[in-house]
């Protein structure tokens, strides 16, 4: 069985080229299938998302916030003020909004894949702070930030929280980040949450929590698929597998078979034995002074970072060199 858990190193995570059709196409044909976790955000994906962070056992949410809510000061002091405030990946911009009184920006930009929960979260956000041009970005970045940079003028704070950073493997995250030191201007900053290598126990937990909603979320993922890609997964027959794979330093999220059966989709078709698993999420951890150093070779001038007491999660704040 373990064998079957092996990623194909020339489809990595976030990394694909290619439409969406061929994208999935590709990835659930390789010897060792795969769908991009980016497919998880749904609508109904993100809402699950949303319930997982306030599970007890996810503590990298909680420790995050806890970070910020230390260091409002500190970032306004490094970044200044009225800067736009673009965020990746913003979910339910909870964390940027947290940051509004601090760094009070004048335009804050949110990107996200999810767009249908993501405007309605806008919607909310415009009544609130009507001072603040508040923009959305429909915007797949897994690739690289692409036509982001000509539409946002003036000074830029880029903020990816949640250690989503993980979701590629570390040669892909120092093309990520190149991408996003091109995206902005000698003086812009970076504020970037990381999750440490710590204890495989307490990783592992928060990946597979008892009332099954990661369960859940993983399943989401496969539902997504059917709509999109028009494919016929039945997710009675699937079970969702989440283990730390030490030497990697990395979770991995599997999804595997329980029988064997045929699916089809817009594109293909395969036979998934039973036991055989697809792939669909990485979470690489890092240690704090090897991820500060593909920061710099990235372009970034790690400048401050700040840990919970425990050292399990990392904000770091780099400038653009």
């Amino acid at each position: 069985m373990q064998k079957l858990f092996q990623s194909s190193p020339a489809l990595p995570i976030n990394s694909l080229e290619g439409d969406r059709n061929e994208e999935i196409s590709i990835g659930l044909l390789s010897p060792a299938p795969m769908i991009s976790s980016k497919y998880f955000y749904d609508l109904r994906g993100s809402l699950l998302f949303e319930t997982i962070t306030r599970l007890d056992d996810y503590y990298l949410t909680r420790t995050e916030r806890a970070i910020l809510n230390e260091v409002h000061n500190k970032l306004s002091e490094l970044v200044g003020l009225g800067a736009t405030l673009v965020d990746l990946g913003a979910g339910n911009c909870s964390k940027a909004e947290s940051l509004f009184q601090s760094l009070k920006p004048a335009h804050y930009v949110a990107v996200d894949i999810a767009s249908d929960f993501l405007t309605g979260v806008l919607n909310r956000l415009r009544k609130t702070y009507p001072e603040i041009q508040i923009d959305q970005m429909d915007h797949d970045f897994s690739d690289g930030l692409g036509s982001l940079t000509p539409r946002i003028n003036g000074p830029k704070m880029f903020f990816y929280p949640g250690s989503s950073i993980g979701n590629f493997p570390p040669e892909h995250a120092a093309s990520f980040l190149r991408s996003i030191r091109d995206a902005g201007c000698p003086g812009d900053s970076l504020l970037i949450g990381i999750d440490l290598v710590k204890d495989k126990e307490i990783i592992e937990a928060a990946y597979n929590d008892p009332s099954g909603i990661t369960r859940l979320f993983n399943l989401n993922i496969l539902d997504h698929i059917n709509r999109i890609a028009l494919a016929d997964f039945d997710t009675r027959y699937w079970e969702h597998v989440a283990f730390y794979n030490e030497e990697a330093k990395r979770i991995e999220m599997h999804l595997v078979a329980t029988e064997d059966q045929t699916v089809r989709w817009l594109g293909g078709e395969r036979l998934f034995n039973k036991g055989l698993s697809i792939l669909t999420e990485y979470s690489h951890k890092y240690v704090l002074e090897e991820f500060e150093a593909i920061l710099q070779k990235a372009g970034f001038h790690p400048i401050q970072h700040w840990t919970d007491d425990n050292r399990w999660f990392a904000l770091i704040l780099a400038h653009v060199s």
